[in-house]
């Protein structure tokens, strides 16, 4: 068998896709431009749902590069991210994995929920989020200089960390951080409104109903309802469904398997879905 020299195929370049919705909830944008032209890595801490992926992709196409997204996981290796050796027609061929194809087209390479990867893959980022900016391949035994406008993304949601799946010292100490929380009621309906096509005064009213839920975190759910699940509720009343059935649906069931909570957030829905006083086309047809 031969080896064939490596290449990037067109079909792996990223393009740019059109501009994503995204309303800023207060600095975010500027800080990140910052992070981007200092060519500094930059981690997006806040919990699920809230806007962190979205965020990148506006980004993204506001700087006018490619977006790399890998979903991080216990089993993510780092040849996951560095590429391998695949056998190709009788030959050895060397395909670039996500990772280094971002470090060669200078692209944002976008880790999301980098606390689920293995320590062990995580580390190969490290020559990258420092001054070096290099990413050594051990397999070809090859070191890549990073593309000028290469950008080193990563996000995390800080509820989850425990002694297990927390970040390293050694790497979360490379990154510039930006927090991330739901918006504010006003703006948060904005969004849900423009996502799911549903009216602003019902989209504000799945907003106040998330909000109950995220004040009842204590009693045993992990984490709040979250914006992406009101978007999924509001899409749901808009294709026919009642506001209950949605909110079940698409908030309550997701949320938690427990019978007690189940009963809990079945209360919350009620008492604010339960009497209704909008027009019927807006509430799905509960009154």
């Amino acid at each position: 068998m031969t080896v064939a020299s490596p290449s990037l195929y067109a079909a792996d370049t990223p393009g740019i896709s059109p501009e994503p919705f995204y309303l800023a909830s207060g600095n975010e944008i500027s800080l990140f431009e910052a992070a981007y032209n200092a060519r500094l890595p930059v981690i997006l801490k806040g919990p699920t749902g809230c806007g962190k992926t979205r965020f990148v992709e506006y980004m993204a196409h506001r700087l006018g590069r490619p977006l790399i997204t890998v979903a991080c996981h216990e089993d993510l290796f780092a040849s996951d991210l560095i590429g391998r050796y695949l056998l190709m027609n009788d030959q050895t061929v060397w395909m670039d994995g996500p990772l280094t194809r971002a470090v060669r087209l200078g692209a944002i390479c976008y880790l999301d929920e980098i606390v689920e990867a293995r320590k062990d893959t995580t580390v190969v980022i490290h020559p990258l989020t420092d001054s070096r900016r290099m990413l050594h391949i051990e397999k070809k035994g090859e070191s890549i200089l990073a593309h000028p406008d290469f950008s080193m993304v990563v996000s995390y949601n800080p509820g989850y960390q425990s002694v297990l799946k927390d970040m390293k010292q050694s790497t979360r100490q490379r990154f510039v951080a930006l927090e991330f929380q739901y918006p504010v009621p006003e703006k948060e309906a904005d969004i849900v409104s423009q996502e799911s096509g549903l009216g602003h005064d019902l989209s504000l009213k799945l907003v106040q109903f998330a909000g109950k839920i995220r004040n009842i975190r204590e009693h045993g759910l992990t984490e709040g309802a979250s914006t992406r699940l009101l978007i999924y509720a509001g899409r749901l009343i808009q294709n026919g469904v009642s506001v209950m059935e949605a909110c079940r649906a698409a908030i309550c069931l997701p949320l938690s398997d427990d019978v007690r909570l189940q009963e809990t957030l079945m209360e919350l829905m009620e008492d604010m879905f339960g009497v209704c006083s909008m027009p019927n086309r807006q509430c799905g047809g509960v009154i």
